[in-house]
């Protein structure tokens, strides 16, 4: 972390009165705090952040320093090595406002290595997770999920005791066998049914050698599993108001269902109660509009079956069902379970390698159709959210929230579209010229309220890493959007000169060009008599460092401004025709 972030996270910490999620900072003028070994399990068994020590919170984070910086690194390392697994840190002192400072980066864990846990307390007092911007102790749910997750889980092939070929659901056992045989033909064309059955793992035998169903093939082609498991199965509830039931009508819901059978079953069921209570839309396309479902059916059917398919089914987790919410403005389904094996929220968005907590129940369902219908279950494998985003993105809506709590994973649609007409008259009003189609889609978002990630603009826009940062960073140049914070904390919101006009109303409204600020006769006023690095620029003006950059560009082709230094970090900037200056003066690196 150079300076410059140093800065830009402390101004962050500053602006918003308090810690972030990925940032901590503890006053620590003498000794560790006791708290630090929370603090670095919690980052560890997280995403990773950074730990600043001599920041003192209580007094707007004040820069107050630590007594012996060379005593406090040694013992913040040796802390780190005093977990399991150890803790690699970046560990470095910083010099910040006269004041010396302990800047630690602590890197997540491998998955397959959490929970790290301070080892003196051991593994379910040791392990913490974090929660915003605290940390807590993790549960013993969370813990036993992550163990269960190191290696491949089995619970789908356990065999279910008293039942037999005799609880399938004939018809999906039918249709199963007979995708089988002409799927993978080698394998299965000459199998009997009993043979193919015990071959992908539908019929096993228990410790007694008694033949049963698993519980992977009793949930894919059971006739009805909950006879055995009354809770692995989906319930949805539609609600009337954001916050749930009416208190003004008494309403507690406008629709209850609980939907039950095998997963094929409960996937059709699933989807015809959410036609149900959706309602239907415009959407404008070019000079045409037309009506469609207020989310599309293929985002639905993806999410429905991730969350059926991919749910926890280890014991500690079968007393929980899969959840849909529907409420006037999102809906949301919740599985239990988190993400398993390498798969991150981050790289949900970009093809991540497949990876199936479930893999006996995933294997049998790709040959298992939804009933009344020609596709299978798990038709696609690895490509179930590349086929949500499309679809959203094909309906202008945003994409999806997903949010990983280790003992649970949620998927949250918001009901909206993005380039409605009005929107589509703000952004005009803007008066930008050569914004990209992905930009007005990232403005949209921003009008909204939204902050956006890297990841998040990809998402919504299909565009690839390299491409968002540019395009996210030219929004922030055009002083269309504000970026708070630095690196993979990075977030971007609307402009403030702009929140007077994210008027969210559906009422067209008329407005007049936004007139477009000229930078001009701040950056040469800065540059007056002097030459100055970038970061000089920056500090003098307060204006943003795309900003600067790209003022410092258009003064540069008309020749109001030259810049000169013998390599990147030496560059400064005078204006043209000044008296030439000491090429030292004035200090400053420039870190573009």
């Amino acid at each position: 972390m150079d300076s410059d972030e140093l800065l830009a996270l402390v101004q962050n910490l500053r602006r918003f009165g308090g810690d972030l999620a990925d940032v901590e900072v503890k006053r620590a003028h003498g000794k560790l705090p006791k708290s630090t070994h929370e603090t670095l399990s919690a980052f560890a068994n997280k995403e990773g952040g950074v730990l600043i020590l001599g920041l003192d919170e209580k007094n707007g984070f004040e820069a107050v320093g630590v007594k012996d910086v060379a005593k406090l690194v040694a013992d913040l390392g040796s802390l780190c090595s005093e977990f399991e697994p150890p803790i690699r840190a970046s560990i470095r002192p910083r010099r910040f406002e006269s004041a010396d400072l302990i800047v630690a980066e602590i890197p997540e864990t491998l998955p397959a290595d959490k929970p790290c846990h301070f080892k003196a307390m051991g593994i379910y007092q040791g392990s913490f997770i974090r929660v915003g911007d605290g940390d807590r102790r993790m549960t013993q749910y969370e813990i036993l999920g992550l163990l269960a997750s190191k290696g491949q889980p089995k619970e789908d092939l356990e065999p279910v005791p008293g039942t037999s070929v005799d609880d399938l659901d004939p018809h999906l056992a039918d249709a199963y066998l007979s995708r089988l045989r002409r799927n993978r033909p080698y394998r299965y064309a000459e199998s009997s049914d009993h043979e193919a059955l015990t071959r992908t793992r539908v019929l096993v035998r228990d410790p007694g050698g008694r033949e049963a169903l698993s519980l992977g093939g009793l949930l894919a082609l059971g006739e009805y599993p909950q006879e055995y498991f009354p809770q692995l199965m989906m319930s949805f509830v539609h609600y009337p108001e954001s916050a749930g039931g009416s208190l003004r009508s008494g309403e507690r819901f406008l629709d209850n269902v609980a939907l039950e059978g095998p997963i094929p079953v409960m996937v059709r069921d699933a989807l015809r109660v959410l036609k149900r209570n959706m309602k239907r839309r415009a959407v404008i396309h070019g000079v045409g509009r037309s009506d469609v479902w207020e989310y599309p059916e293929v985002a639905l059917r993806e999410a429905v079956v991730n969350a059926l398919v991919h749910r926890d089914l280890a014991g500690h987790a079968r007393g929980t069902q899969v959840q849909v919410a529907m409420y006037p403005d999102r809906l949301i389904i919740q599985n239990p379970g988190g993400l398993f094996g390498g798969v991150t929220v981050e790289s949900l968005t970009d093809h991540p390698p497949s990876s199936s907590r479930n893999s006996i129940l995933m294997n049998i369902l790709q040959d298992v159709p939804i009933p009344e219908t020609d596709q299978s279950v798990c038709e696609k494998r690895g490509s179930g959210i590349q086929d949500m985003l499309q679809a959203l993105r094909s309906s202008q809506m945003s994409p999806p929230t997903f949010t990983d709590r280790l003992a649970s994973f949620k998927v949250e649609f918001p009901n909206h579209t993005l380039l409605e007409e009005d929107t589509v008259g703000w952004i005009n009003s803007l008066n930008e010229q050569g914004l990209t189609d992905s930009q007005c889609v990232a403005l949209a978002l921003l009008r909204s309220g939204e902050a956006l990630t890297n990841p998040r603009y990809r998402a919504a826009t299909g565009v690839d890493s390299r491409v968002a940062t540019a395009e996210l960073q030219d929004l922030v140049a055009r002083e269309l959007a504000v970026q708070e914070g630095v690196r993979r904390s990075s977030r971007y919101r609307v402009h403030p000169d702009l929140d007077r006009d994210t008027d969210t109303t559906l009422v067209p409204v008329e407005r007049p060009p936004r007139s477009r600020k000229d930078r001009t006769d701040e950056i040469l006023a800065a540059l007056d008599g002097r030459a100055l690095s970038r970061a000089e620029i920056e500090a003098r003006t307060g204006l943003a460092r795309p900003t600067v950059l790209r003022w410092l560009n258009k003064l540069k082709k008309v020749g109001l401004v030259e810049a000169f230094g013998e390599n990147r970090n030496e560059l400064r900037y005078r204006r043209t025709g000044q008296q030439r200056l000491d090429e030292d003066a004035g200090g400053g690196a420039d870190s573009r």
